[in-house]
C-alpha cells in the first residue's frame, strides 16, 4: 500500500482504479480499514482512502491533533498526490474534514458524499441522548484521560458497540493495532472532544459555521446524504436529515436500512451501491 511524504511524516493510504479520483475519509477512531469492502464494490475510478495523520498506519508525529493540524497534513496529502476534481466521501470527521477541504478548494471538487458526520454545531438537547453523559465525561479534564488513554475504551468498547452485526475480532484488531499506548491515543481523545456541543469548543464551530455556508451555497456540487434508521451509537436522526435537506444545496438523500454508528461495517455493499449509482446520475466518474 502507497505511503507519501507529508510535511514532517508521512501518510498512508489504500488505493484502487484508475481515472478521476475518489477519495474516501474515515474518522474516530477507525481508519482507511473502514473502506475496505466499499472501495472494490463502487467499481470505477481511482479510489483512494487514507489513514489521517496519527491515525492507522499513517505517521505519528508529536503534534495536538487539533481539526487544523488534521486538515493541514491533509491539504499536503492531496497535493503531494496532484488530485483534482475529487469526489469526496466523508464518515465522521471525516466527513466534516470533507466539508472544510470542499469549502476551501471549491474549485477542486465535483461531488461529496457523506454519512454520520457533524453537518452543524448542536446544542447539546440535539445530540443523542445515549451519549450525552458519554461526552460530558470525555470533555471533563480528568476523565476523558481515563477513559480514552488509559482504558482506551473508545476502542474496546464504544467502537464494537456502534456496529450493529458486531465487530469480528480479527477486525477489532486491526483498528486497536496503532494504539498500543495511551499516548498513541491522543488523536483518539482529541476527536472526541473536538465534537461542537453547546458553543465549544469555539474554534471548531467557526469552523463548521464556514463550511455550512458553502454547503448552503454550491448547488453546482452534486451532494448524497446517506441516511439510516438509527442504530447503536448513530448521531444523525431525521431532525438531522431534515436540517440537510433544508440547508445543503444540491442535495440527494439515500435511506439504506438499520445501522450503528460505523455504517460502513454494517453495510459495505449498500453504501457502494448507493455511491456508484449517485456518481453514475451525475457522471462524476
Amino acid at each position: 500500500m502507497p505511503t507519501t511524504a507529508v510535511l514532517n511524516s508521512r501518510m498512508f493510504h489504500r488505493e484502487l482504479g484508475t481515472g478521476l479520483p475518489m477519495v474516501f475519509l474515515h474518522g474516530n477512531p477507525t481508519s482507511s480499514y473502514l473502506w475496505r469492502d466499499i472501495l472494490p464494490a463502487v467499481g470505477s475510478g481511482r479510489r483512494l482512502a487514507p489513514d489521517l495523520i496519527g491515525m492507522g498506519e499513517s505517521g505519528k508525529p508529536d503534534l495536538a491533533y487539533t481539526f487544523d493540524d488534521h486538515a493541514r497534513y491533509l491539504d499536503a496529502w492531496f497535493d503531494a498526490l496532484n488530485l483534482d476534481d475529487i469526489v469526496l466521501v466523508g464518515h465522521d470527521w471525516g466527513g466534516a474534514l470533507a466539508f472544510d477541504w470542499a469549502a476551501r478548494h471549491p474549485g477542486r471538487v465535483r461531488g461529496l458524499a457523506f454519512l454520520e458526520t457533524i453537518v452543524k454545531p448542536m446544542a447539546w438537547e440535539e445530540f443523542p441522548e445515549g451519549g450525552r453523559a458519554l461526552f460530558r465525561s470525555i470533555k471533563t479534564s480528568g476523565v476523558g484521560e481515563a477513559l480514552i488513554l488509559d482504558d482506551n475504551a473508545f476502542l474496546t468498547q464504544m467502537l464494537p458497540s456502534s456496529v450493529v452485526r458486531g465487530l469480528p475480532t480479527e477486525d477489532l484488531k486491526v483498528y486497536l493495532e496503532p494504539y498500543p499506548t495511551p499516548d498513541s491515543r491522543r488523536p483518539l481523545l482529541q476527536w472526541a472532544r473536538s465534537m461542537p456541543l453547546g458553543g465549544e469548543p469555539a474554534d471548531i464551530v467557526a469552523r463548521i459555521e464556514r463550511y455550512d455556508t458553502w454547503l448552503a451555497t454550491s448547488p453546482d456540487v452534486p451532494k448524497l446524504l446517506l441516511a439510516f434508521q438509527q442504530g447503536p451509537g448513530a448521531m444523525m436522526g431525521p431532525q438531522l436529515v431534515d436540517w440537510c435537506a433544508k440547508n445543503i444545496a444540491g442535495l440527494e438523500t439515500e435511506h439504506l436500512g438499520f445501522a450503528g454508528h460505523h455504517a460502513p461495517e454494517d453495510h459495505p455493499e449498500a453504501i457502494a451501491a448507493a455511491v456508484r449509482g449517485w456518481a453514475d446520475r451525475h457522471s462524476l466518474l
